[in-house]
């Protein structure tokens, strides 16, 4: 039986992530919370009293269910009381009556092939004249040209115009990227031409990030000044500071094919790397010192801070390190037994300062990782002991030399089978989250990760030593310029080693992407409510094996149940579907026409879309709907939906100079959709048409269009069409009777054919 006093808070972390979980998903029309949290808060301590003083088990559970509902509602509470956009001084309350506004930049810098992207804490707006003060996060996106420096951390900058709103998806199934930035209470964007802000100060809002991402910058620039290659410079960088601007694409997908993209950034891995290597050092020199216990806690709890403020203080390193804090201080107290309570009390402050961590990816990945490794691993373990089994092998007439080869090899082995299974455990708590954010699964992480996380780990301490060095020989240098050259020799000769060890881990990686690419399994599909049904099943699975009772077989089955009712839910709910759908991809034309699990897609402008384009744009779409059968067409060659060109008859005439286009009509389904590109004529042939797609700026004038294809169709601008064009066009054709639709403002348009 658990004696649930001493693990307090794996009961009310969970508590209190069901209370932010709830304000999350329910909680936009709820009335102020505060009151009835502080109330029931004060209910609580009045049971815990009464239940201390009766000493009946009945009152003390009735107590920690109340408490436990207390802890909700404060979890509730909290995340109202953090959600920005309720404040009276938000920018949502000013719409777009601002001209202008001031404004910080709160975060580093992402550098991207063609802009700078970083998020502004707004201070001050403009209306009518007067400046009021302001809340709100605004996303901002700079060209990457000659003469735009790259945005700082605390600088100061006065924008012209106003942000907008943050865009939903444009797309079926596509990422939401607004509620992505909502749960970092960002809930506006903007792009900014250089001639539409001006620099007028840098004034940090935290003194220590500020000098933290300077630190980080010094060090990232001793990367780059001893690592030449590329690629090996990119990755040590990511390796070490978690600064993965110059990661190429072709790296990143080798990385995620593989089940090895968490190396890249700074998390529990280097802090515990970190840590574990201290603390071994530590053990062997000073092991048997008094009050050892206490005073190597401090030390590496000040070993792990400095690492946090060298990386940038970003969140996952401090996330991690938090983590890492409540282990260290409660190994120091002697807590080792109750781990589990430790983990919870870390997550359970995490939370406290920031309650929108439990949507992040990373937050959730990390603990459950940890989790499974702290409860999972030593079991696995267990299944061999293979270090046993070799040493059963030696016999006392084999020579020396034979038993020393049995007794190390038995070692040996028993280390790879301990990684074998860290590297299990950590797969069976985010296996269910991989398959929800990231809709893969690589079979071949165990392949990847036995020998990229030694490589890696090795290749962290050798960059630490490097930037160790460098540090070293850089004070002396200051004082006599003139040894400079002589002493560089040692930080030359450690960069070189790691350049090595980082090239050996990238071929590793490339090597397993290649020759592993069939054992990735994509384009998997599970909702939210599958995601906790497999979370269930793994769960109810680990209680059969710690306690055998046939009850939690009989939960695996209802869940396996519920879990196929799911699916089959689903199938029938996508067997029948039928539509046309004008996609909203940046200047580009791209259509869908989809029959169940079938889908055809269509690029009018006859060019193919690029693998970037159909990864973020198509392929949410194609995984939610679990499409088996997809066709790409490029200019309508090989295409199955019938089309036809209606030709204008003003087109042979050679006095005209520009000449009109010809429409394409296609008949899909009893649905009638008409394409333009060019200029049409009045004299062109009736053709009534449902949809009606404008591309390209189309050259047209809405009563030629009500003459040709009728006051009915439904116009569409798909995203070839420039916004000056949609703004002329949209007000004169609605000013017509038509009804209108622009993709690139309002997302994809999808319309059910006509029966």
């Amino acid at each position: 039986m658990i004696t649930w006093a001493t693990f307090p808070f794996v009961r009310y972390t969970p508590a209190l992530i069901g209370g932010i979980v709830a304000y999350l998903y329910l909680g936009d029309a709820w009335p102020e919370l505060w009151p009835e949290a502080a109330g029931l808060a004060g209910v609580t301590m009045l049971l815990i009293a009464w239940a201390i003083r009766r000493r009946r088990p009945a009152a003390t559970d009735a107590a920690g269910l109340v408490a436990l509902l207390a802890v909700f509602l404060f979890g509730a509470a909290l995340t109202q009381r953090a959600t920005e956009s309720r404040r009276a001084d938000h920018l949502f309350r000013f719409d777009n009556r601002m001209d202008c506004y001031q404004a910080v930049v709160d975060e580093a810098t992402v550098v991207r092939a063609a802009t700078f992207a970083t998020t502004l804490r707004v201070q001050a707006v403009r209306v009518g004249g007067r400046w009021r003060r302001a809340t709100g996060g605004v996303r901002v996106s700079l060209p990457r040209v000659a003469g735009i420096a790259q945005p700082r951390y605390g600088e100061v900058w006065l924008i012209r115009g106003h942000p907008d709103p943050s865009k939903p998806p444009l797309n079926p199934g596509e990422f939401d990227y607004r509620q992505y930035l909502a749960y970092r209470q960002v809930y506006h964007q903007q792009y900014i031409h250089p001639d539409q802000y001006r620099v007028l100060r840098t004034s940090p809002p935290n003194r220590l990030v500020y000098w933290s991402m300077v630190c980080a910058e010094k060090l990232d620039g001793v990367f780059r000044q001893y690592i030449k290659a590329k690629r090996e410079y990119a990755i040590a960088s990511a390796l070490v500071l978690g600064i993965k601007d110059d990661v190429d694409a072709t790296t990143k997908q080798a990385y995620s094919s593989t089940g090895t993209s968490h190396i890249m950034a700074v998390s529990g891995l280097q802090v515990g790397l970190l840590y574990l290597a201290l603390s071994w050092l530590l053990q062997k020199l000073f092991g048997r010192v008094p009050g050892f216990r206490l005073w190597s806690a401090l030390l590496g709890l000040a070993v792990i801070w400095s690492y946090a403020f060298v990386t940038g203080l970003s969140a996952s390193v401090l996330r991690a390190t938090v983590m890492f804090t409540f282990l260290i201080i409660g190994r120091a107290w002697g807590r080792q037994s109750s781990i589990f309570n430790t983990l919870a009390v870390a997550a359970f402050f995490l939370l406290l300062w920031n309650p929108f961590l439990v949507a992040d990816v990373g937050f959730q990945l990390s603990f459950l990782a940890v989790l499974s490794i702290v409860y999972i691993q030593p079991r696995i373990a267990r299944w061999l002991d293979v270090e046993g089994y070799f040493y059963a092998r030696r016999r006392p007439w084999q020579p020396r030399a034979v038993q020393w080869v049995w007794k190390w090899t038995g070692v040996g082995l028993d280390k790879v089978w301990q990684a074998v299974a860290l590297s299990l455990a950590a797969q069976v708590a985010t296996f269910a989250l991989g398959l929800y954010y990231f809709h893969q699964f690589p079979f071949s992480f165990l392949f990847s990760n036995l020998v990229a996380v030694p490589i890696s780990s090795a290749a962290v301490y050798v960059g630490l030593a490097l930037l160790a060095v460098k540090g070293l020989v850089a004070w002396p240098s200051l004082w006599f310029p003139s040894t400079a050259k002589y002493l560089d020799w040692a930080p030359s000769s450690v960069a070189w080693l790691f350049e090595k060890m980082v090239w050996v881990f990238n071929e590793y990686i490339f090597l397993i992407s290649r020759y592993f690419s069939g054992w990735v399994v994509r384009e998997i599909h599970v909702s939210a409510l599958q995601t906790v049904l497999i979370f269930g099943l793994i769960g109810t699975f680990l209680a059969w094996l710690n306690t055998r009772h046939l009850s939690w077989l009989r939960g695996m089955a209802l869940l396996l149940l519920g879990y196929a009712g799911s699916r089959m839910a689903e199938a029938r709910a996508v067997a029948p579907t039928e539509e046309f759908i004008v996609y909203s991809i940046p200047r580009r034309s791209a259509v869908g026409f989809w029959q169940g699990a079938a889908a055809e897609f269509v690029t009018p402008d006859s060019v193919p879309l690029n693998e970037t384009e159909r990864t973020y744009r198509l392929l949410p779409g194609i995984i939610r709907k679990a499409a088996r059968r997809t066709h790409y067409s490029v200019g309508w060659r090989g295409t199955t939906v019938p089309v036809r060109r209606l030709a204008d008859a003003d087109s042979a005439k050679a006095a005209l100079y520009w000449k009109p286009g010809p429409v394409l009509l296609a008949q899909w389904r009893g649905l009638r959709i008409g394409f333009v590109s060019n200029r049409i004529s009045s004299a062109t042939q009736p053709a009534p048409v449902d949809v009606l797609v404008l591309r390209r700026n189309a050259r047209v004038q809405p009563e030629t269009l009500a003459a040709v294809f009728g006051t009915n169709a439904r116009v569409v601008f798909d995203s070839s069409c420039k916004i000056w064009y949609v703004a002329r066009q949209d007000s004169l054709l609605r000013a017509r009777g038509f009804r209108t639709w622009d993709v690139t403002a309002q997302g994809a348009f999808q319309c059910a054919p006509l029966r």
